[in-house]
């Protein structure tokens, strides 16, 4: 990968390959999870440290790495060896847990099943081996196959099932003559063929979920197809795309009914998109809630945000952590919020910045109004007033209380509350100077 980022921990669609195979791992109904590491191993937990995941896993660390055996070896003391074990890989991060499922099943009495996939691109993975009655022999990684074993395009993903006792007991056996001085977990196939037993299969059509990454390239090809493959369900679920190859969910979206998204929104984290919102282009969601019949224009940016209904936003708006916005207020180009709520039909429509506000309803904010929110050490609040408008160019210095009804002078500086219904102007006095000359330049 050319990075100081464990590979497992690079993410795909907004989650860390690994969390991706751990979630599906969860949603098998696995009684236990154990994650192997070797490579940067304390990076690998550190980052899961403050996760949910963390009190449900346990971690096992590979000293050595001595191949797929050995690792799987070092989690099976703590595997009950009346259970089954499915055995997954942290860079193979699309599995389907319907799939892995139905590999735990067809496991059965024989004690082994293996996933496969017929491909057109064999070249560099292991090759199933199969007599004439069709039953899998022997697993043969490529650098160990002859000419023959290499024509074969049914491939061994890596994800195999398991009986715990059974694959105790044959990987105890294993051995690293092989051409790459490994424990091959795929020679319990043979081991299992050995014992009498009819080794399991199940056939996988879905190659992106089987795709392992070994690489940035990969990695990218994986992100663009899982992209298009959400862009296209979304839009199967009634979701208006307009460009189904310019749309990215990095996370977890949920959509109400008749959305409508443009080229290039990014939609990041956990969001939820309420009926007949529509989404202009290049715009940024992340963390937030978006109320029903709210108008998103181009270029904007929200971050853990709450929008309620019939809003308007943008173009080139930039909400930030914090930022309510109350039925039908309106947000305009240029401007930026932070942990503030706009009231009920109040607009804030050019070329401003509302921090640490509260404003009521149906006020107006002029252009180029700020609320000089912070002295350097602390944070202050504005509180503004129903119905009140807020001239142009207004520097409210907090903390500061605008009252019901009142106004302010374009271009004040306003310092103290100003009491309900009254009109505050906080300039200095213009003079006109006559005979004034403009500066000219000055010459060599």
């Amino acid at each position: 990968m050319y990075s100081d980022l464990p590979k497992v921990l690079h993410p795909l669609a907004g989650q860390a390959m690994l969390t991706r195979v751990i979630e599906a791992a969860e949603a098998t109904g696995a009684d236990k999870i154990h994650v192997v590491t070797g490579f940067q191993s304390e990076m690998v937990r550190n980052h899961y440290q403050d996760s949910p995941y963390n009190d449900r896993i346990h971690w096992v660390e590979q000293t050595e790495q001595l191949g797929t055996g050995h690792a799987v070896s070092q989690a099976l003391p703590a595997v009950d060896p009346d259970n089954q074990v499915l055995v997954l890989y942290g860079d193979v991060p699309l599995l389907e847990a319907e799939t892995l499922t139905k590999l735990v099943a067809a496991c059965g009495d024989s004690g082994i099943a293996v996933l496969t996939l017929d491909t057109a691109n064999p070249a560099g993975l292991g090759r199933i081996v199969r007599n004439n009655k069709g039953d899998i022999t022997e697993i043969v990684e490529e650098k160990d196959a002859n000419i023959e074993q290499k024509a074969i395009t049914e491939i061994n993903t890596g994800i195999m099932a398991f009986s715990a006792a059974k694959l105790k007991a044959w990987l105890e056996k294993t051995n690293t003559n092989n051409a790459q001085g490994e424990y091959y977990l795929t020679d319990t196939v043979a081991m299992a063929c050995a014992d009498g037993l009819k080794v399991s299969s199940l056939t996988t059509e879905d190659e992106d979920s089987v795709q392992g990454v070994n690489n940035r390239l990969q990695l990218a090809e994986l992100e663009r197809r899982l992209q298009r493959k959400q862009a296209e369900q979304i839009a199967s679920n009634g979701t208006t795309v307009l460009n189904l190859d310019r749309v990215e969910i990095r996370g977890h979206t949920t959509f109400g009914k008749d959305v409508v998204i443009d080229i290039n929104v990014i939609l990041e984290g956990d969001n939820h998109i309420g009926d007949r919102v529509r989404i202009g282009p290049n715009t940024v969601i992340k963390n937030s809630r978006i109320g029903s019949d709210t108008c998103i224009e181009a270029f904007s940016h929200l971050e853990d945000c709450e929008i309620q209904l019939a809003c308007q936003i943008g173009p080139y708006a930039r909400l930030r952590p914090g930022t309510v916005l109350c039925d039908k207020a309106k947000i305009g180009n240029f401007v930026e919020t932070k942990k503030t709520v706009i009231g009920k039909g109040s607009k804030v429509n050019h070329l401003s910045y509302i921090g640490d506000a509260q404003v009521d309803e149906a006020a107006n904010v002029g252009a180029g109004t700020i609320t000089c929110n912070y002295d350097g050490v602390n944070k202050y609040k504005t509180h503004i007033k129903s119905n009140a408008f807020i001239g142009s160019n207004t520097a409210l210095v907090a903390p500061v209380t605008v009252g019901m009804g009142a106004t302010t002078g374009a271009g004040s500086v306003i310092t103290s509350d100003i009491p309900d219904g009254q009109l505050a102007i906080g300039r200095g006095k213009q003079r006109n100077i006559p005979n004034w000359k403009r500066p000219t330049k000055k010459t060599d």
